[in-house]
């Protein structure tokens, strides 16, 4: 596995996630960092945008999964993210999503919460 990394950091969705029926009629903003690791020699030797992961379909996939179909927990979003992503092409072998709910349900003082994943291709696929 190769050390190279795309990083997409601080897309911000608006998504109906959650498990508290407030969540699911309003709604909240939902941040999303990606982290996908992949050869990146093809691209900087060339300078050839075709021999890299285009940073515009990352982004698009996390937002249609945000802004898609409800689910009650951040981990299945974020899980949703990482299938996509992988699946997106054979040149990823792994990818880190963290979902963060900045606005999460909770009593007292609270930056954010969040769930971060890491899943890798399975050898041979």
């Amino acid at each position: 596995m190769t050390g190279d990394r795309i990083i997409l950091e601080g897309m911000v969705f608006y998504g109906y996630h959650g498990v508290h029926p407030e969540e699911r009629a309003l709604g909240q903003r939902f941040v999303v960092d990606l982290e996908v690791a992949c050869d990146l020699r093809p691209a900087g030797s060339t300078d050839e945008l075709d021999r890299t992961i285009s940073y515009s379909e990352l982004y698009q996939i996390a937002r249609r999964v945000v802004e898609g179909t409800p689910r009650a927990l951040i981990e299945a979003v974020a899980e949703s993210i990482a299938d996509a992503v992988l699946a997106a092409s054979p040149a990823i072998e792994e990818v880190t999503v963290t979902v963060w709910k900045p606005e999460a349900p909770i009593k007292g003082i609270l930056r954010r919460a969040g769930v971060r994943i890491r899943r890798a291709r399975a050898a041979g696929s």
